[in-house]
């Protein structure tokens, strides 16, 4: 192999372990929060969208896969669009890879928010978050429930961040919109374990669906989805539509209410239809909120 098409295979490689079916994840609550509270496009709105959409998904999902190596090569859904299966030879170039990635971004966004303290504390958790769910030490991951509640801060704290560099206030409506995406989070961590009961059982990974088994989990995420729900039914009209966003997650998490540890593995079905639920469900809501903005609710 040439070193061109060596560094070509790196970058191939770094690109899957980035996960980009889920760059929009974390992207889209950034922009969408820092817009809306500022009402405008700038420089700052730039670079955080763009941390956020590629340095910070290969450092989330780049380091989960340096740690998760041994246990991911008995994990037949990975390798390709739901994670890498990083060779120890790339290990060492993907975590400086997302290292050098991500600096710049880091130092520009912290300097713009010495202007508004509480968001470099949003800042500081969201990164020590990407770091502790996997890193050898503190693998948060392996503890039950706080691998969900640290998976569903990768998605709120963009969103908290945007806020807090805007210098938005943080009215009782938006908090209950920010609890029930933090819920939504944890629900679909929660759920997307239960596919993995079976390998992280054999590599002796604990994780909230090994410890409460899987129609546990699932009936606890499907309980999750719902009251995210429920929570934005108290948000004014018409935002309070958004609740709607709900009943896909519930209708396609409802046929594994009963799923046995035995058959954990088949919720891999309603996994993958979550990438188009996803997607879906994030135009619906971009759709509102450009209707909410028009009527001034934002002003």
């Amino acid at each position: 192999m040439t070193p061109t098409s060596k560094t070509t295979a790196t970058l191939r490689t770094l690109l899957i372990a980035s996960r980009p079916l889920s760059w929009i994840n974390t992207a889209y609550p950034f922009a969408a929060a820092y817009v809306l509270g500022t009402g405008h496009v700038d420089a700052v709105l730039i670079v955080g969208t763009l941390f956020f959409l590629v340095p910070y998904n290969l450092a989330m999902y780049g380091i989960n896969d340096v740690f998760d190596y041994e246990s991911d090569l008995a994990n037949p859904r990975k390798g390709g669009a739901e994670g890498a299966k990083l060779p120890p030879e790339l290990h060492r170039a993907t975590l400086v890879a997302a290292g050098v990635a991500a600096a710049p971004f880091v130092v520009v966004l912290a300097m713009v928010g010495l202007q508004h303290p509480l968001s470099l504390a949003v800042l500081a958790i969201s990164l020590f978050a990407v770091l502790a769910y996997s890193v050898r030490g503190l693998r948060f991951k392996e503890i039950p429930v706080l691998d969900s509640v640290t998976s569903s801060t990768h998605f709120i704290t963009p969103a908290l961040f945007g806020i807090a560099l805007a210098g938005t206030t943080m009215t009782v409506p938006l908090a209950l919109a920010m609890l029930a995406f933090f819920l939504w989070g944890m629900a679909s961590h929660a759920f997307g374990a239960v596919q993995d009961i079976g390998p992280d059982r054999a590599a002796g990974i604990g994780s909230i669906a090994t410890v409460f088994g899987a129609a546990t989990t699932v009936r606890l995420a499907f309980a999750l989805w719902a009251i995210a729900g429920l929570l934005m039914l108290s948000a004014p009209w018409p935002a309070n539509l958004a609740a709607l966003g709900a009943v896909p997650y519930l209708l396609a998490v409802s046929p594994y209410l009963s799923v046995t540890d035995d058959t954990a593995e088949s919720s891999n079905r309603a996994w993958r239809r979550f990438l188009l639920i996803n997607y879906a469900v994030g135009f619906g809501i971009t759709i509102l909120l450009i209707v909410c903005a028009m009527r001034g609710m934002f002003a």
